[in-house]
């Protein structure tokens, strides 16, 4: 089954770190990636989805992180 992550951040290179974690585990990107301003902190924000191959069954109280 495939499962699905958006990670976020502010555009810093925490980020580039987020994304380059989950690709170490076995991540793949999905589409690409986007920013966008927010206004009210005043800061830009990333966000990437990312899928990846698993073999459980999906469950709405799986941590998608810790697969």
């Amino acid at each position: 089954m495939k499962i699905y992550r958006l990670l976020t951040e502010d555009d810093t290179s925490a980020f580039c770190h987020k994304v380059s974690e989950a690709l170490s585990k076995g991540w793949v990107l999905h589409g690409d990636p986007v920013m966008s301003f927010d206004a009210a902190r005043g800061v830009m924000r990333c966000g990437q989805a990312v899928t990846k191959e698993i073999d459980a069954a999906y469950s709405p109280d799986m941590k998608l992180g810790a697969q």
